[in-house]
């Protein structure tokens, strides 16, 4: 057998060898996980528009339409039925129609994206999805909604714990939040069975209507903006 023969047959990884099959599977997805990694520390030095994410189920158009007018993008997930209030209240503003986002995921009984999204993405996994959310938004906007709107609000949430966002306000909105961020406070911060820091509490901004959020939000983009123009 020559050497090329040799290097060939010895490179192989056949299925039938299933442990040798997922080293390999395993190797390549922890490179491909780098590389998104390391593609997704890019970010552009400045922007035009400042960017709200809004998570949750609650109506809100008149809101949503202030925060535009005000100068702000704003991305939702994109559905239909009460997902699309954002996004409607976005379309509404004269000229802002590509400022409405929807960040989808690909779910077999959701259906098309809201006709009220100007620019859309799709995902097909809520990994890639949520990290999407992340790394696009400058400030979120939480409003009740169910299960999945808690999970991205505790992944917001993380990621300003532990750094990985910097000042990005994380605003949540009337009492359903109000009384969790009150049950993770007397819960995981008993004496002598602390789970967390009471600065980790401090991180989000509870109120009670979208007026407070709004305001919010105002003074944040004008921080934004001040840090824009001295790039």
């Amino acid at each position: 057998m020559s050497k090329k023969e040799s290097f060939g047959q010895s490179d192989i990884v056949r299925l039938s060898d299933e442990d040798a099959a997922v080293e390999l599977l395993e190797r390549a997805v922890t490179g491909l996980w780098e590389v998104v990694n390391e593609l997704t520390r890019f970010r552009r030095t400045t922007r035009q528009n400042y960017r709200v994410t809004i998570f949750g189920s609650a109506r809100l158009k008149a809101g949503t339409a202030e925060l535009t007018k005000m100068g702000c993008d704003i991305i939702s997930g994109g559905g239909p039925g009460l997902m699309q209030a954002a996004n409607e209240g976005a379309h509404s503003v004269e000229k802002a129609a590509r400022r409405s986002v929807g960040i989808r995921v690909n779910l077999p009984f959701e259906q098309e994206v809201n006709p009220f999204v100007g620019q859309a993405y799709e995902h097909r996994t809520f990994f890639s999805r949520l990290h999407h959310f992340m790394i696009l938004s400058d400030a979120f906007v939480v409003v009740p909604g169910g299960i999945g709107t808690l999970l991205e609000l505790s992944l917001a949430w993380q990621l300003l714990q532990v750094r990985k966002l910097y000042n990005t306000p994380l605003i949540v909105v009337g009492k359903i939040w109000a009384e969790l961020v009150e049950w993770g406070r007397h819960s995981m911060l008993r004496k002598g069975n602390e789970l967390a820091s009471e600065i980790d509490f401090t991180i989000p901004h509870c109120v009670n209507t979208i007026d407070e959020c709004v305001a919010l939000v105002r003074e944040n983009r004008a921080a934004w903006l001040a840090s824009q123009t001295a790039k």
